[in-house]
């Protein structure tokens, strides 16, 4: 019986639909963890990257040599480091020509060059986020679908004969029951993944936002200070 009973033999001698919805779990639940995996480590190195970049920005040093260094890395910088080079290659480029007159409209580009650098940096932040809800929220579903039609198939074999027990219809019962636990084991860690690191990508986004607001408050400050001197 213990034979029987096992959960290798219940899985094997479980209906065909049933053990697809077995194997679309199991699938899920190994893509929830690779995203899991992969998830936790963009979002530490952008914190690390978040808070190392903010310590050197404070620290006093002049915006073009800090602007020269960020170049020197050759694309392979993200987050606020991107955001800062957008920012301020926008501002090289536009004080070029700017004048008193449109002092205005040159910050207003940085602005908007900011924004759009702040938005991309989000939608990275953001990646794979919505895949984990969508498991989170099927998956048991789609285990318990697999149980419902397991157990229906066992009741409609143990309606079939004139004597029932119930040692006839518990492997079924507990195969279709696996299919159950299998949905929860691949939702419980995909939702928790994913409300751990929406908080995260959260906060990074709010980290990334008040950079580019006090990025432009300073260029507007240096803006109207040579503006002054140049009147």
């Amino acid at each position: 019986m213990e034979a029987e009973m096992s959960l290798f033999s219940l899985v094997t001698r479980a209906s065909i639909l049933v053990q697809i919805v077995m194997l679309i779990l199991l699938s899920a639940s190994v893509l929830s963890w690779v995203i899991i995996t992969m998830k936790y480590k963009i979002l530490k190195v952008a914190k690390e990257e978040a808070a190392r970049f903010e310590d050197q920005f404070w620290s006093g040093i002049n915006l073009s040599e800090l602007y020269q260094q960020v170049k020197r890395k050759n694309g392979e910088h993200r987050g606020i480091s991107r955001i800062f080079e957008m920012g301020f290659s926008e501002y090289i480029r536009t004080h070029k020509n700017k004048t008193n007159a449109n002092t205005e409209m040159m910050l207003a580009s940085v602005q908007r060059s900011m924004k759009v650098a702040v938005a991309r940096e989000e939608d990275t932040l953001d990646s794979h986020l919505s895949l984990l809800a969508t498991i989170g929220s099927i998956s048991p579903y789609i285990g318990l679908f697999g149980t419902v039609w397991g157990i229906m198939r066992s009741f409609i074999a143990l309606g079939a004969v004139e004597h029932a027990s119930l040692a006839m219809v518990a492997p079924g019962i507990a195969e279709a029951l696996i299919a159950t636990a299998m949905g929860l084991f691949a939702a419980i860690p995909a939702v928790i993944a994913y409300n751990r690191y929406a908080e995260k990508v959260d906060r990074l986004s709010s980290t990334y936002e008040n950079f580019a607001e006090e990025f432009i408050t300073i260029l507007q400050r240096q803006s109207h200070t040579k503006d002054k001197a140049l009147a």
